[in-house]
């Protein structure tokens, strides 16, 4: 085989095997989504029935037995998993719902969305989000019990004065309040220099925190203004708003004069760092605690688009602690893995 063929014919294999990868992925989507529009099926079946017949628990112990004797090979039909098969089609009354959208995502990421939300809306923003960023089912109840979607767009801004509409909007979207940092070790003495200490040193916890499209760029970033050095806390690019963005840490109160100081960053890595063609630099300012108004107040008249959003360490969710322990099916499954 000459040099010419050969260099064609890898050509031509690295595409066939692309090809391949594509089918089976579209293999796997398809079976998933017959899968789950047949436990939507079963669901709706069993609770027709149990609405016109009374049929109690008892039948679907029945079935369940039935159908594992039926299809041995065939995983998913034990009683429990029966009823959530009704507690699917009960949540989702309209099959095309299911197809559109929770079709898309695994039977075990559905379960955590049945458990774990508390409405239909929140239940469609996670699964979407799953779709897009390709989240795992451990990955999915992380987000849930971390509250993202109370949280996801609650900082307050001044986006939508300083910023192109699509921009401001996604950016708004971006930014979360508070920031969860339950991953830290740190005690509510903390100063700034250790909670950036270690969110540096747990900087793929902290990229998963501030959520898809940044960039770590760098800590304690020098810039020179003038002839003298100051230095950023963190500077992150944000690949889908392309732009800079500067964030500086907080272990106290806001006050109007750190919006100031985040303002002269922000102009000066416009100046030095922003391309033609990069969005204004974005500003966000987290910290231990803030007064809405004092906020709103010391935005109103900045040109540069700048948040301010709390955070929150492992010891602030006392309250939250029942949330995040497993149940006792989760228990039970986990040792059957350990057996």
């Amino acid at each position: 085989m000459s040099e010419l063929i050969n260099e064609a014919y890898k050509s031509f294999l690295q595409d066939v095997k692309q090809r391949i990868k594509a089918a089976q992925i579209k293999a796997v989507i398809a079976v998933n989504t017959e899968l789950i529009q047949l436990y939507w099926e079963i669901g709706n079946e069993i609770l027709k029935r149990q609405q016109q017949q009374n049929w109690g628990s008892k039948v679907v112990e029945q079935l369940s037995q039935d159908l594992k004797r039926s299809f041995p090979d065939m995983k998913g039909f034990s009683r429990r998993n029966l009823f959530y098969m009704r507690k699917f089609a009960e949540t989702y009354p309209e099959l095309e719902i299911v197809q559109q959208l929770v079709a898309q995502i695994s039977w075990s990421s559905n379960t955590v969305l049945l458990d774990k939300c508390k409405h239909n809306k929140e239940r469609f923003w996670y699964a979407q989000c799953a779709i897009e960023n390709g989240w795992s089912r451990s990955m999915m109840i992380h987000h849930i019990e971390s509250e993202l979607y109370e949280r996801k767009g609650k900082a307050i801004t001044n986006f939508q004065k300083t910023l192109p509409t699509i921009s401001s909007d996604i950016a708004e979207e971006t930014l979360k309040d508070p920031y969860v940092f339950d991953f830290l070790n740190l005690s509510e003495r903390a100063q700034e220099k250790d909670l950036e200490d270690a969110l540096v040193d747990n900087i793929a916890q902290f990229l998963l925190e501030l959520g898809k499209g940044f960039a770590f760029v760098g800590r304690q970033y020098r810039i020179n203004v003038g002839g003298d050095d100051f230095y950023i806390d963190l500077l992150f690019f944000h690949i889908e708003l392309q732009c800079y963005v500067v964030i500086e840490l907080k272990t106290r109160e806001f006050k109007p004069e750190h919006a100031g100081k985040l303002g002269f960053y922000l102009a000066a890595v416009d100046a030095q760092l922003k391309l033609e063609y990069h969005n204004p630099t974005i500003g966000l300012i987290i910290c231990k605690h803030k007064n809405e108004v004092v906020v709103e107040y010391s935005l109103k008249h900045i040109t540069n688009p700048v948040g301010v959003s709390e955070y929150t360490l492992s010891s602030d969710l006392t309250s939250k602690i029942k949330k995040t322990l497993p149940s006792v099916e989760e228990l039970e499954e986990g040792i059957k893995r350990l057996d």
